[in-house]
């Protein structure tokens, strides 16, 4: 099959999914009632229920497992938040507007989707207008050219106000993530002051995309699943023994700017040891990562983790992996592992003037000098006025970093853009020798950032098959159970009060067992499989007259994905399908 063949099956499959999504309750366009609007999309009882469990398994492995506390902040935060953490002035997408039609798209998209530039995002705007002019870019809504229109810079964010009147500007989150940083301060003692540790955080996000796609792959509301875990750089260590032996497929910048380069198939430990992954701690949580995706339906043959360049890097990542799946013959963006250094904790810190440190204990005092100053303000406040405090402020800043400028007779200071000298004696410089027990550090933040929609996404995808039963095509979704929405099916073989009370108590006691359970008794058994082969549902469970005629005539179980039936005791149903459920015995082994 050629590559353009492939590219057409692989856009086929995706319609036939969207298609199957709609009809079976996976996820549709919201409010299409009124017409539907652009990137914001429901999911239905089936989505529901699978993104639902996704949540829980992401939960039960980077919440619990690792010992994370997890806590739900506001999706609307004040202004001042998003000013300190930069995304008034850093988040941004390239936009481009047609001078026709007058539809606004992503200039890196148009330049992606049209030349062989793979990585538009990281290229700066000039460089992206002159490729538009270069290969004479046309607009994907009418095909008008975009050569010479500006590409201009688009602050992503959903802008609101709080409170009534002359009220205070605020906006919805673009990430879960700052709800955990400003809550710093009162998060840590809650973790008793101890690095490292983590807060977990399961959440909707807002982004008012240039042009959302793909259905549920771009979209403007999502929810994120993320962590961030506060470390000692100095002194914290991940166990990187317990995943160094994990096999990762990685492909790291210095490949992606090699025009020969390709993806590399090393372990976790390997690439830690020849420098390809630089963080030992974005490295773990890589490879907490990889089996986590395997066990919850990514095929890992679609599977990839790549390496951030340096012009698409967010504005507070020293270094950043995104794992990737391929959808459709392309890669899509699943999560994001990000060495965030100090850069949130120290710019809350310098907004809000709060405290954003941990007290690190020292095994022993240490005495240690340190320059003071005790400046005399019968001199500064005749002298500054309003601004003597700031001069405070600035003498202090300077003895800290600098005792050298207090060797002369007057020190020089800069406030408000203008130099001033103050006469030393005057600012009661002095250098003493102090015992300290400890000092306050800014920890180091690691952010695993998984984007829950699309993960549901790719699952489906990846799950998506095609056969042919009895002579009958057959469309299934190979789902892993512990995410399928609905894991058993419980049918009466016919329209009758007996089977049909006798499946009705089957499956009230399958439910009082922990298991998602459906009820159906409408038409005739092979398209009841076939409606439950769409959704996903690992088994189907008929109940016909030996069941209910003979003492112990037990059921019909019929496994998915290979339409094999067992006949199995009703008494028995609830502990050997629980069983199949946590992985202790499989169908075949019955």
């Amino acid at each position: 099959m050629s590559d353009q063949q492939q590219a057409a099956e692989h856009e086929r499959t995706s319609e036939k999914l969207v298609e199957l999504a709609k009809r079976r309750g996976y996820f549709f366009q919201s409010s299409g009632a009124y017409g539907g609007v652009g990137g914001f999309y429901t999911f239905g009882p089936q989505g529901a229920a699978l993104k639902g469990n996704v949540e829980d398994a992401w939960r039960d492995r980077f919440a619990l497992a690792e010992g994370n506390m997890e806590i739900d902040a506001p999706t609307i935060m004040p202004e001042p938040v998003f000013e300190a953490s930069g995304h008034l002035d850093g988040f941004d997408d390239m936009l481009v507007e047609c001078p026709d039609c007058g539809e606004s798209h992503r200039a890196d998209h148009v330049v992606e989707d049209n030349t062989e530039y793979e990585d538009a995002e990281s290229l700066p705007i000039p460089e992206v207008e002159d490729v538009i002019a270069e290969y004479e870019l046309v607009c994907p809504s009418c095909g008008a050219g975009l050569a010479g229109q500006a590409v201009d810079a688009f602050n992503l964010m959903f802008a609101t106000t709080i409170g009534p009147g002359d009220s205070d500007p605020g906006y919805l989150r673009p990430e879960t993530a700052q709800g955990i940083f400003v809550e710093f301060p009162r998060l840590k003692e809650y973790a008793r002051n101890q690095l490292p540790f983590g807060v977990t955080q399961i959440g909707r996000a807002y982004r008012n995309e240039i042009s959302p796609r793909r259905s549920i792959i771009r979209t403007r509301e999502f929810t994120q699943a993320e962590l961030e875990y506060f470390i000692d750089p100095e002194e914290d260590e991940p166990n990187l023994e317990s995943v160094a032996d994990v096999e990762v497929t990685l492909y790291p910048a210095t490949e992606q700017n090699d025009e020969d380069g390709e993806e590399i198939r090393t372990t976790i430990g390997e690439a830690v040891d020849d420098g390809t992954i630089a963080s030992p701690w974005v490295a773990y949580f890589l490879g907490v990562a990889k089996p986590w995706y395997d066990a919850v339906g990514v095929d890992m043959d679609r599977f990839r983790f790549r390496q951030h360049l340096s012009g698409e890097r967010a504005h507070y990542a020293a270094d950043c992996w995104d794992a990737e799946s391929e959808i459709d013959g392309n890669w899509i963006e699943m999560a994001g592992f990000a060495y965030r250094s100090d850069y949130d904790l120290s710019k809350h810190a310098e907004h809000s003037g709060d405290r954003f440190t941990v007290f690190k204990q020292y095994d022993e005092p240490k005495t240690v000098e340190r320059a003071t100053v005790d400046p005399d303000m019968s001199y500064l406040g005749p002298e500054f006025g309003g601004d003597a405090q700031a001069v405070v402020s600035e003498l202090e800043d300077l003895a800290a970093r600098d005792r050298a400028a207090f060797e002369g007779d007057a020190v020089e200071i800069d406030l408000a853009g203008e130099s001033h000298e103050i006469p030393v004696e005057k600012t009661g410089f002095a250098v003493e020798e102090q015992t300290e027990a400890g000092e306050h550090i800014t920890p180091h933040v690691i952010e695993p950032s998984f984007g829950v929609d699309r993960l549901v996404y790719t699952v489906l995808h990846h799950a998506y098959r095609e056969d042919e039963v009895a002579g009958e095509e057959r469309t299934f979704l190979e789902l892993d159970p512990e995410v399928a929405p609905t894991f058993v099916g419980v049918f009466p073989l016919q329209n009758d009060d007996e089977l049909e009370d006798a499946a009705r108590d089957i499956a009230a006691d399958l439910r009082e067992a922990g298991l998602s359970v459906t009820y159906d008794d409408s038409g005739n058994i092979g398209r009841r499989y076939r409606r439950q082969d769409e959704v996903g549902t690992p088994f189907c469970v008929t109940v016909d007259y030996e069941s209910i005629e003979q003492d112990e005539g037990g059921v019909t179980v019929r496994e998915r994905d290979s339409t094999e039936q067992k006949r199995l005791a009703i008494d028995e149903l609830p502990e050997t399908l629980s069983a199949i459920r946590a992985g202790d015995v499989s169908f075949d082994e019955l």
